[in-house]
């Protein structure tokens, strides 16, 4: 009995973390967490910073050429 009331509550808080329910206040309410703002532009961010790293690695193993015309883009895009 008292294992099956385990698993119970078991299944319950795994359910619950799932759809992102957390308890206030020893259960008195139960809220729904919604998308937060804050990580979306985190994430956004660190998408642009990806970005730049990749043409900064393939400028730096570009042959010399190459080099100059990817800087001269670089340069007009700004």
């Amino acid at each position: 009995m008292v294992v099956a009331i385990v698993a119970i509550a078991a299944v319950a808080s795994v359910v619950r973390a799932k759809y992102g329910i957390v308890r206030r206040h020893r259960g008195e309410e139960l809220v729904q967490r919604g998308p937060d703002p804050e990580a979306e532009r985190l994430r956004a961010e660190v998408k642009a910073l990806k970005e730049r790293v990749a043409v900064l690695e393939r400028l730096a193993t570009d042959s010399g050429s190459a080099l100059e015309r990817e800087f001269d883009k670089l340069r007009e895009r700004d």
